[in-house]
């Protein structure tokens, strides 16, 4: 006997399990066509920001006071700086919750568009840009940070982000924010929220354990340089590797050590 065939009351089309499948697969390679897409724009704006200051020289005179219309500019720089180191690692969270989604449409069940996931997402490091944008404001007003190289001008602060950012590699906060980073399904399932509020609210969640888990990291752009695109890339790949691969959670201990170490070289030769 062909199993295969269908019985007369059997509706015509494919199977269930293939259009399941389909109905997953889609949305996914959209999604993440997506991001690399919005990740390649933002590089290409810092190349683009990064080439102008080149162009302006090497301007060591004090700059004017920013202006209103200048710190919004700063606060752009930031916020598309952050997304474009920080969506790639947070590409499997993002995919893993419109793979949910499309389990709930396909069973006819109330989903919303995974936009407002990331754009919740975006919305935490939005915050964190706010901050980045004031301490930069308040670093030039008191000379203590290059206008044009966008770095510190004193060895022992720089010291002093090293430590704190070593030192915080090894707190149990970082690691509880790096283990629910590190985990996408438990997070999308145990922390689901209905509706569109509800997704914006989770990709603010996830956004906010994100912070918590890099936020020091990225303060040592004001070391290295906001603008100086090598330690930004860098700065990329280190959260990328602890936040994906296996050993992610060493990497970022051992990466503590070493940025205290570095910490404490540049106290003592400041």
């Amino acid at each position: 006997m062909d199993i295969s065939r269908r019985s007369p009351g059997e509706p015509k089309g494919p199977p269930a399990g293939p259009r399941l499948l389909e109905l997953m697969l889609g949305p996914r390679l959209a999604i993440a066509a997506a991001l690399a897409g919005i990740t390649v724009l933002c590089w290409l704006y810092l190349f683009a920001e990064a080439a102008d200051m080149r162009a302006m020289g090497d301007m060591t005179m004090a700059m004017p006071p920013k202006g209103a219309a200048d710190l919004v500019l700063l606060l752009v720089m930031w916020w598309i700086m952050m997304i474009g180191m920080m969506l790639p690692s947070a590409a499997p969270m993002i995919l893993t919750f419109a793979t949910v989604n499309a389990r709930r449409r396909a069973r006819a069940q109330p989903w919303v568009p995974t936009a407002l996931f990331a754009a919740g997402y975006a919305l935490a490091w939005g915050g964190f840009s706010i901050a980045a944008t004031l301490a930069q404001w308040g670093l030039e007003s008191a000379a203590l940070l290059s206008p044009m190289a966008m770095s510190v001008t004193s060895a022992r602060l720089g010291g002093v982000l090293f430590l704190a950012a070593g030192l915080y590699q090894l707190t149990p906060l970082k690691r509880a924010c790096l283990v629910a980073c590190r985990s996408p399904f438990d997070f999308v399932v145990n922390r689901w929220r209905a509706g569109a509020a509800g997704a914006l609210r989770m990709g603010a969640e996830h956004g906010l354990s994100c912070l918590g888990c890099c936020w020091v990291l990225m303060a040592l752009l004001f070391v290295f340089g906001a603008m100086n695109l090598v330690w930004v890339a860098v700065l990329a790949v280190a959260v990328l590797v602890e936040k994906l691969l296996p050993f992610g959670e060493w990497t970022a201990r051992i990466g503590g050590l070493l940025l205290t170490g570095w910490g404490l070289w540049l106290f003592a030769v400041g």
